[in-house]
């Protein structure tokens, strides 16, 4: 689907510096070296002045090698079962993008966590592909193929909430600036002001499980040199009342402003590209049916 591979590169391609070590997890040895950060702006600052502009970048190939697949599982996913169960008894119109979206997610989730968990990997510890691939023969080997999915739990605790209540809100807010413009009911610009809104929404409700599912894709076989602390509690909410107790609520929501300067235009990207996509094709081939 050609609008499903424009919103992923558009969104990917320019927003994949804002996701470099999200949730101020306790990363890599080059992270806390030679200073510590205060603010995101000073990230960014000392991580071009000390690694490099490259380095904002680490982990991209494996970004798109996992989104490719991902966006156009979830787009496809989502406009199916949308379609499916509007104007069902099982569900009413109003709640059927929420149920649509967490389904479409789940699925997408389960599908591509291995992949979610390298990218994790590359950008959070700075590791060649070998280190990468030496890491994950290790886990393999210790907790066998299951480990690959080490952090669907919270993953999916982050991404099927923050799903539902994206498309809910995203469904809400341009039926009412649709209202407000009746005559650009269409427009790119309503999707993407309805596409922004409705993820920073989202993101700052599911923000928690998103410091759960990096610090434990993190772990995943640390090297010596590295030294990052295992966290040996299985429950996302043991982890949770763990992260609360040593940091704070404030802890909680470690990495807010990277998370939401993200979420927000790369929703907006990401809608506003798909729905004129996919309104571009609809025209197309209403304009020139295919031949029998």
């Amino acid at each position: 689907m050609p609008n499903v591979r424009k919103c992923l590169l558009y969104c990917n391609g320019v927003l994949e510096p804002l996701y470099l070590c999200p949730n101020g997890a306790r990363c890599a040895t080059w992270f806390q070296d030679p200073t510590r950060f205060t603010g995101t702006m000073d990230a960014f600052v000392k991580i071009v002045r000390h690694e490099g502009t490259r380095t904002l970048w680490s982990g991209l190939p494996a970004t798109l090698v996992m989104t490719v697949p991902a966006t156009a599982i979830y787009f496809t996913a989502y406009d199916q079962l949308k379609a499916f169960l509007s104007g069902r008894a099982l569900t009413s119109d109003l709640y059927a993008p929420m149920v649509a979206g967490a389904l479409a997610r789940l699925g997408t989730v389960t599908v591509i966590s291995p992949l979610e968990l390298v990218r994790t990997k590359l950008q959070a510890q700075h590791v060649s592909y070998r280190e990468l691939g030496a890491c994950v023969r290790a886990a393999v080997a210790q907790g066998g193929w299951r480990s690959l999915w080490l952090g669907w739990g919270p993953t999916a605790l982050r991404d099927v909430p923050f799903s539902a209540l994206y498309w809910f809100n995203y469904e809400l807010v341009k039926t009412w600036l649709s209202g407000l413009r009746p005559k650009d009911r269409t427009s790119v610009g309503i999707s993407f002001v309805a596409g922004g809104i409705s993820g920073t929404v989202a993101a700052i409700l599911t923000l928690p499980f998103d410091v759960v599912k990096t610090q434990r894709q993190v772990a995943l076989g640390a090297v010596e040199a590295v030294r990052v602390s295992p966290l040996h509690a299985d429950s996302t909410w043991l982890l949770l009342r763990r992260i609360r107790a040593e940091s704070g609520t404030r802890g909680l929501f470690a990495g807010f402003l990277p998370r939401i300067i993200k979420a927000a235009p790369s929703c907006a990207i990401m809608i506003s590209t798909y729905e004129f996509g996919k309104s571009f094709f609809q025209r197309l081939n209403r304009e020139q049916p295919l031949g029998p």
